[in-house]
């Protein structure tokens, strides 16, 4: 009786059961390669060439419109197959095959059918990626299943709905970003300069020009009654290629000389002119302004020096293309800067100790220091606001991890900042 079952019916339904499973297979790799799979990785193997990822950089743009019709043919797949797999147990086991069925459903469809092709996507996540996406776009473009998309999808959407409107949590967060690029530094991907710039760029959306300007008290500048010769004189022995004129004082910066200009008119024996009738216009930049938007304005107004004005429209500083660019790649020295480790930084049994000028988040960056920074930008800065006027020399003061004292001042201006790590109790 069974063979003649067998002979009439068996073997269909077995080759169905088997192609069900596969398929069944196959779904579940492309649902778990797929959902994991994010649109750079994908533009990157489309970059790189692979088969496949075109179709792939197509659906990570969309991945609502394939993930309910892949749930689906996966559950199609397996009610189905295990439906079979009754029939044919009850027809070759009779009572028995109930127990027959639901071990070896159990068994193999779990293991064979969806652990072993979800941890293949996890573990080769580009290979079933680039394998499953041109079929299951191909799937997609088929009416019947973007129909049943469609509804799917506005099913699926109507009941969210019903939680409060969508998140932005799919969007990815410059936080994010960064820990991306820790996450491939520590996993050998990317060098530790190539993390640092990544880090560099995403804060230098955020960086105003206050933040990396010169002072107001260590710039370097010259009046409009000087003559040509002593501009050039000042500019060679403070290393300057470019020196801001000044007329009634530091708030009145009339003009603008530069290095090259001087040597040429002094060559040309016109060196005892006064400044007046050969200075450039001076441009200026308000304080608060970022310093992305900076650097556009500087290649549109091919000067490499602006005038920092602060709110009541008093000069604040001046800064440079250099002083923006060390912003994404770090300092920037030549013969005639001083070195940092001589005039910023010196080690001490303890501690170090700091210049006042040093701004706070480079100390931190360079040092793996934690100091706190709100509304100042120096290490002198945070000195006064913790003293609430202007300390002496020898005066303490301490933050929730270091302990700061005040070493060397030049009138009201903090020079040198001792920090030494206060001891836990």
């Amino acid at each position: 009786m069974i063979g003649a079952v067998w002979r009439a019916g068996d073997t269909y339904l077995t080759v169905a059961v088997v192609i069900l499973l596969m398929l069944s297979g196959f779904f579940a790799m492309a649902e778990t390669s797929l959902t994991r799979m994010n649109k750079s990785r994908a533009r990157s193997l489309r970059e790189q060439g692979r088969h496949g990822a075109r179709a792939l950089v197509a659906l990570t743009e969309a991945p609502g419109k394939f993930l309910n019709p892949l749930l689906l043919l996966v559950l199609i797949c397996q009610l189905v197959s295990a439906t079979m797999v009754g029939v044919l147990a009850g027809h070759l086991f009779g009572a028995a095959g109930i127990f027959v069925a639901t071990f070896g459903e159990v068994v193999v469809i779990f293991v064979a059918f969806e652990a072993i092709p979800k941890n293949f996507a996890i573990q080769h996540p580009d290979q079933a990626a680039l394998t499953s996406a041109p079929v299951v776009g191909r799937i997609l473009r088929f009416w019947p299943v973007r129909w049943i998309s469609k509804v799917l999808l506005s099913v699926a959407d109507s009941v969210i709905g019903l939680f409060g409107s969508a998140g932005q949590s799919s969007r990815v967060t410059e936080s994010e970003v960064l820990a991306m690029a820790d996450v491939a530094h520590e996993d050998d991907a990317i060098e530790s300069e190539e993390r640092n710039f990544i880090h560099s760029v995403i804060e230098f959306g955020d960086t105003i020009v206050r933040e990396v300007m010169v002072p107001r008290i260590d710039m370097v500048d010259i009046h409009d009654t000087a003559s040509v010769r002593e501009a050039l004189d000042l500019a060679i022995l403070t290393g300057r290629s470019r020196i801001p004129v000044l007329g009634e004082g530091v708030d009145d910066v009339v003009g603008l000389v530069n290095l090259r200009h001087l040597a040429r008119l002094v060559a040309n024996d016109q060196g005892t002119e006064r400044l007046r009738e050969h200075m450039g216009e001076a441009q200026f930049v308000p304080e608060t302004k970022r310093v992305a938007s900076l650097l556009t304005e500087i290649r549109r107004a091919k000067s490499h020096l602006f005038i920092v004005v602060d709110e009541y429209g008093g000069t604040a500083g001046l800064v440079t293309l250099e002083d923006v660019l060390e912003e994404l790649v770090g300092e920037i020295t030549d013969e005639s800067d001083p070195s940092l480790d001589e005039d910023d930084v010196q080690s001490i049994e303890g501690g170090i100790e700091l210049s006042g000028r040093l701004n706070i988040d480079d100390a931190n960056d360079e040092f793996e220091l934690d100091l706190p920074k709100d509304g100042w930008d120096t290490v002198g800065g945070l000195v006064l606001d913790l003293a609430g006027g202007v300390p002496s020399v020898g005066d303490i003061f301490t933050t929730e991890h270091y302990r700061l004292t005040v070493v060397r001042m030049d009138g009201r201006r903090i020079e040198e900042v001792r920090v030494e790590t206060r001891a836990l109790r």
